[in-house]
């Protein structure tokens, strides 16, 4: 071969180790904001730490920066303004296929700096609400993607959080300091959501899949207990969500393909001399796709899609708007065999179908008034809609309804908050909540005495809720912050209401140490269904229900926080709840109340006489990404009692005693050569152990003469499940290249396989009672590009 041959193979090779040594960098941007008046603060330092020779650069007049070649990887920022508290952020994480773009809240200072020496505040797990100060901490997106098993979910994540303990294996509703699942509020930029979640039922708070998409949010806050005034109709815990605004300077996209589903997400300005951008992500179950292919994919087909966006709308005068919303479509059938020799058991000769919608949409208009001034105000449209329908196959398959229930909630909600801060001390908030609930509901179920099919609920009709609060947030000193808040709630159905005052107190005594305390009555109206229950027929059909008040409950929470350094901390909480005005059944003296209803819908006919209490002690040691591992531990003693109509205090059905989590993450960055060279291997793991649930006895002999389970009530919650244990695990391997990221995952719940006891259920057709149990094994294999 002649030498002139060897030019172009000569001239590729040295292409190819060209880029192949070119560093791989990304541009870091954002914007500097006043955390009560989220007020752009111009001229703030931003440092990125770690970088030799230092770099850095200053906001804009509009209080934006901008940070080009950075390298990709973990990288830190220091925030620094005269007069603010500075701030760290550290081990953010930079892909070559997107931009990171951030809000960064600089806390302002009480004293004049020149009077005291204030530290950087590097506290990951302080809520970004500053009128927060027990029970409440903020967590992250790359929490939701990283935490074992936890696959992008909120909820699923907060299992790992000291007083939360998962409610089901197979959907992601969550129990909070021994409370109903159904005590937990969603929001979403400031105003209440519908449960967003896919296969969830009427007043229920979880479901199967989330529909929130991990694109669109931001960090945000969890809260669970004694919640600052703002925060109303909920009893137990608080996702309080944030969306993040498209970038606005650069088109990027996302395709995710997965065993729960297909993902498209995209982002980008609208124009190239506009502020204003857009961010949106669909998603289709993979299982929906096989099945439209003929896949077989066994007696149960499990269907869901969903869309979620963001747009953001900036003006020059008169402030900026948002356009936000999710939705989602889910379907779940079982169709029985039409062969009797299939049927194993009573329930395997039912045809099942359920439906679950879910959506809302919203406009926010912020505008800061003058200096010192913020008003935000959102309009939100929101809808629910359920249908149940449930057929008995009889001997020669004719399919027999059953049970048949259908629901549809909209809900159109006005809220508008203003902010005022009068100095670096004194920060009042206060705000208005309208809401109309338009409702038709409809539940029938089958009567084995008349053989014919029963109306248990019956409505179609409107009403409406009104919330107002006020707070103040006072700080002392530097170390010392008082915060206190009125509530008001209102439901125009039959008139109730409740005052609710809130407060907390924070001391930081020490550098590294603080104590704190909190208190708020709380109050919470009951399923709209519940309210509905109808009794009787014809002329004589009544609903007994409709009167029916708040379930309230007082929280006392006593809080210990150390930090033993910039990444390790340890975190004590004790609280104590009084709740009262529990529903309980008004006709006789049973164990009967709605505190144990995982969704708060009965058809029972109820008074507000009950009451209970819980009451623990938690603690939490965290070590934040340090050296590349994290770990988190948390663990909880607890009690949950109430007293129902037959006035005996037994346990609730939540009250597992005690729980204990344990996670821990390990990143790899590889070297330069090797099949992994240049990656990042993440190892997650996750270890789940609580006491198991309560449940009432079946009475076996009086079960095999009615022909379905007969309870025994006088032993109602006296028997435990057997200890749950999970073991859930996660692989990841990241890759950076030239404008792309591209990411393969494994998550593993319950990976040892353990079969852990869900519950009893009396079987009509052996006349026995059988044991369910929870999940098995179940591998989430997921692969991502994000360019």
């Amino acid at each position: 071969m002649s030498f002139k041959n060897y030019i172009p193979a000569l001239f590729f090779s040295l292409l190819t180790l060209s880029l192949n040594a070119q560093s791989i960098t990304q541009t870091i941007r954002g914007t500097v904001v006043d955390q009560s008046l989220q007020t752009p603060i111009p001229g703030a330092t931003i440092v990125l730490l770690n970088s030799t020779p230092l770099r850095g650069t200053t906001t804009g007049p509009d209080g934006t920066f901008r940070l080009s070649q950075v390298p990709v990887g973990r990288q830190s920022l220091k925030i620094s303004y005269v007069g603010y508290k500075d701030r760290i952020i550290s081990n953010i994480v930079v892909d070559a296929g997107k931009e990171l773009v951030v809000t960064v809240d600089l806390e302002e200072s009480v004293q004049q700096v020149d009077e005291v020496v204030v530290r950087p505040q590097i506290e990951k797990d302080k809520p970004l609400n500053e009128m927060a100060a027990v029970s409440a901490r903020t967590f992250s997106v790359e929490e939701t993607q990283k935490f074992a098993a936890a696959i992008n979910d909120p909820a699923r994540m907060a299992t790992a959080y000291a007083g939360v303990v998962g409610a089901d294996d197979g959907g992601n509703q969550i129990t909070i300091r021994g409370n109903s699942p159904n005590g937990l509020l969603w929001r979403m930029e400031g105003v209440e959501i519908p449960n967003p979640n896919h296969f969830s039922s009427l007043g229920a708070a979880g479901g199967g899949i989330s529909i929130l998409s991990a694109q669109l949010l931001t960090n945000s806050d969890f809260m669970t207990g004694a919640f600052p005034a703002e925060y109303g109709n909920a009893l137990s815990g608080v996702f309080d969500l944030r969306l993040r605004k498209g970038n606005n300077a650069k088109r990027e996209h996302t395709v995710q393909v997965g065993l729960l589903g297909i993902d498209v997400a995209s982002e980008g300005p609208f124009s190239k001399n506009y502020r204003g951008s857009y961010l949106f992500n669909y998603r289709y179950s993979t299982l929906g796709i096989l099945s439209k292919l003929g896949v077989s994919i066994g007696p149960a087909v499990n269907i869901f899609q969903d869309l979620s966006f963001n747009l953001y709308l900036p003006t020059n005068k008169l402030g900026n708007f948002t356009v936000f919303g999710f939705g989602g479509l889910s379907n779940s059938y079982i169709n029985a065999p039409k062969d009797s020799t299939k049927w194993q058991s009573e329930y395997d000769r039912y045809n099942e179908n359920f439906q679950a919608n879910t959506g809302a949409a919203g406009i926010t208009h912020s505008i800061n008034l003058g200096r010192k001034a913020f008003l935000k105000t959102v309009l939100l449209a929101s809808g629910f809609q359920n249908d149940y329908r449930n057929e008995w196959l009889t001997e020669d398959y004719t399919a027999s309804a059953r049970w048949r229930e259908g629901y549809t909630i909209q809900k159109r909600i006005a809220s508008s908050t203003l902010t005022y801060k009068f100095n670096a001390r004194h920060t009042v908030r206060a705000g208005i909540i309208g809401a109309e609930l338009i409702y038709d509901l409809s539940r029938k179920r089958w009567d084995t005495e008349t053989e014919q099919m029963k109306t248990q609920i019956q409505a179609r009709n409107a009403t409406q809720t009104l919330q107002t609060y006020a707070q103040w947030n006072y700080r002392m000193t530097e170390q010392l912050t008082f915060n206190a808040g009125l509530h008001y709630l209102r439901l125009m159905l039959n008139n109730s209401d409740a005052l609710e005052p809130r407060g907390s107190l924070k001391w930081a005594f020490a550098p590294n140490k603080a104590i704190s305390f909190g208190y708020g009555l709380h109050s919470q109206m009951q399923n709209i269904g519940s309210y509905f229950v109808t009794t009787g027929s014809g002329s004589e059909a009544i609903q007994p229900n409709r009167n029916m008040g708040f379930t309230r409950s007082h929280h006392l929470v006593l809080g210990y926080d150390w930090s033993i350094n910039d990444h390790l901390r340890v975190k004590a909480e004790t609280y104590y709840q009084s709740l009262f005005n529990i529903p309980i059944s008004g006709t006789k003296k049973d164990a009967f109340a709605l505190v144990n209803s995982f969704d708060g819908l009965t058809t029972d006919r109820l008074i507000n006489k009950g009451v209970g209490q819980n009451y623990g002690l938690e603690l939490t040691v965290e070590q934040f990404l340090h050296n590349n591992f994290y770990f988190l531990w948390s663990s909880s003693l607890y009690e949950s009692k109430y007293k129902g109509s037959d006035n005996i205090w037994r346990d609730t059905r939540f009250n597992g005693n005690y729980a204990s989590s344990f996670l821990a993450g390990k990143e790899i960055v590889t070297g330069e050569t090797g099949l992994f060279r240049k990656s990042v291997i993440g190892l997650n793991v996750k270890v789940s152990y609580y006491g198991g649930y309560r449940y009432t006895p079946i009475d076996l002999v009086a079960s095999q003469q009615k022909g379905e389970a007969v309870f025994i009530d006088n032993a109602a919650y006296s028997q435990q499940l057997p200890d749950y244990f999970r073991t859930d695990i996660r692989l990841s391997w990241k890759k950076n290249r030239l404008n792309y990221t591209r990411t393969l995952s494994l998550d593993i719940q319950n990976v040892t396989n353990r079969q852990n006891v869900f519950g009893q259920y009396f079987d009509p057709r052996s006349g026995q009672v059988r044991t369910s149990y929870a999940t098995p094994l179940i591998p989430v294999l997921s692969y991502r590009v994000s360019f």
